[in-house]
């Protein structure tokens, strides 16, 4: 039995946890029609287990980008030119990829117009709170540069940590002699360390994912009316077109091979659905991306900057649920209209945190800049956590997928020494 059990893979657990979870959801809902009973307290009790295991998540995201991203660009090469290259490389790749994103969305919501017939609330106090938390232009570039590491570190914001990194890595090619060495010696040791500590922490994840699912179906339940129906079949349809036309193209121009790559990206891509946070997957994609062939130096500058700069998903996400709060207040938006929003969503998804909702402060803001009733997004949030699984999901594989291309790119990509647990 004990051996049957051993050789279960943990993808296998963390399937047959979601498995439970959603059981779990469905059997004892959060809340209930009236004179059904309903079990909060369970959601509640589980919900515990969930943010334990994403808690445990968070603490390695700041030591191994640090670690990671030191090595890549002061350990791998004293040449800044290909490091400037290399991130000159990735922010086209990042922008051309975005933008078909959102042509994709804006063009499946107005094929479906899944926000005709919805009928706003009278209030919505929610979307007033996140808009007021949305940033200004001058806000978001003031927001670049950190003016603490330490807090930076301490509130898991990727890209003041990115930048910082970035530039202290840059300052250690500099340096020369022992000072250097001793830093390129910690920070190796580091992101060794942290790779194991990795490890130990996916122990967990079955737990902590089927807790998640669970308290995930328990609140949203199984069902999706109408309306809001369309909207996640929309979604996740228009989702799947975007892999079909442009990432699948993307993996077979730059010779990915996909069996390989998705073989990779499996479990990393099961933690991303089931938290709704691509940080969580942070530290499982690092790995394994460097265990499927792409080197360190460039998995650990590409996957933390496409965190902030490529979130195919969410900028996806974002057009389909703006013209659907558009479609639901009645507003008919011309195509320079849309278009206009598009090109404001280019900007304004720059930086988006990897975390569950982060994109409804988008969302919100967006709406406000175009005049679109905040209504909207109070009626958004009652699915948002399903398509909160899908963008994140795709959020991971894009950039995923972006570190393999730039290493295709610059010739280091090496498949075959790959050593990735079959499916």
């Amino acid at each position: 039995m004990l051996n049957a059990l051993r050789r279960v893979s943990l993808t296998q657990w963390i399937l047959i946890s979601m498995a439970v979870g959603i059981f779990i959801g469905w059997a004892f809902p959060e809340s209930a029609p009236p004179g059904e009973a309903s079990y909060p307290e369970l959601a509640r009790n589980l919900k515990v287990i969930s943010k334990l295991f994403l808690n445990l998540i968070k603490c390695i995201i700041v030591p191994i980008l640090v670690g990671t991203l030191i090595i890549g660009i002061a350990g791998h090469s004293d040449d800044l030119k290909a490091v400037g290259r290399l991130a000159f490389k990735s922010f086209i790749y990042f922008e051309v990829v975005t933008t078909l994103a959102l042509a994709i969305g804006l063009l499946a919501v107005n094929l479906t117009r899944p926000g005709v017939g919805v009928v706003l609330p009278p209030s919505a106090a929610t979307g007033k709170d996140l808009a007021a938390k949305n940033q200004t232009t001058q806000e978001m570039i003031e927001h670049i540069a950190p003016k603490s590491f330490f807090e930076s570190a301490a509130n898991n914001d990727v890209l003041q940590v990115v930048v910082f990194t970035i530039l202290f890595a840059i300052a250690l090619t500099q340096v020369q002699g022992r000072p250097k060495e001793t830093m390129l010696n910690f920070f190796e040791g580091l992101s060794e360390v942290m790779f194991k500590f990795t490890g130990l922490v996916m122990l967990c994840a079955p737990f902590g994912i089927g807790a998640a699912m669970a308290v995930t179906v328990g609140h949203s339940g199984l069902a999706v009316l109408k309306n809001l129906g369309l909207l996640v079949l929309t979604l996740y349809g228009a989702l799947v077109v975007f892999c079909l036309v442009v990432l699948v193209p993307v993996a077979l121009w730059a010779r990915i091979p996909l069996l390989k790559f998705l073989r990779a990206v499996k479990e990393p891509a099961l933690i991303a659905f089931s938290t709704t946070s691509s940080d969580a997957a942070l530290p499982d994609a690092l790995k394994r991306m460097t265990e499927f062939g792409v080197p360190k130096r460039i998995v650990s500058f590409v996957l933390p900057t496409g965190y902030s700069f490529n979130l195919d998903g969410s900028t996806l996400y974002l057009a389909i649920a703006s013209v659907f709060v558009a479609q639901a207040a009645g507003v008919e938006m011309s195509l320079g209209q849309q278009l206009m929003m598009m090109l404001t969503l280019m900007l304004t998804t720059k930086g988006i945190a990897a975390v569950p909702r982060a994109s409804l402060v988008i969302l919100s803001g967006t709406l406000a800049t175009f005049g679109l009733p905040l209504e909207g997004v109070a009626i958004i949030l009652g699915v948002d956590e399903l398509m909160d699984m899908a963008r994140t999901t795709i959020n991971l594989v894009g950039n995923c997928l972006a570190s393999a291309v730039m290493a295709r790119w610059e010739g280091e990509l090496k498949t075959e020494d790959q050593n990735v647990t079959t499916l």
